[in-house]
């Protein structure tokens, strides 16, 4: 399936990506590429292969709960660049 460049420029805009003129060509090239195979793989058959009934963990590397103390809030904001005397201050993000 081969992208347009106006295809590369809109996906660009949506990630808030600058592409130069080059990069866009570039980009259009590889993506195109990438479709490409994504489809190739859309023909490989796999109604063969059998689904599992159910997917056992044979190792959960996850530990036991436990309730332990948490860091001290003065711990906490006094490693902080900026805080209020409850809160750490970021810089704002978004508009």
């Amino acid at each position: 399936m081969p992208l347009s460049m106006q295809h590369v420029e809109h996906i660009a805009r949506l990630a808030k990506l600058n592409l130069t003129p080059e990069e866009t060509k570039k980009f259009t090239i590889e993506l195109t590429v990438v479709l490409d195979y994504i489809d190739q793989l859309k023909t490989v058959g796999t109604e063969e292969i059998a689904k599992p009934d159910r997917i056992e963990a044979r190792d959960s590397r996850l530990r036991d709960d436990s309730v332990k103390p948490s860091l001290p809030a003065d711990a906490v904001l006094g490693q902080a660049p900026r805080h209020t005397k409850e809160f750490i201050l970021v810089p704002k993000v978004l508009g």
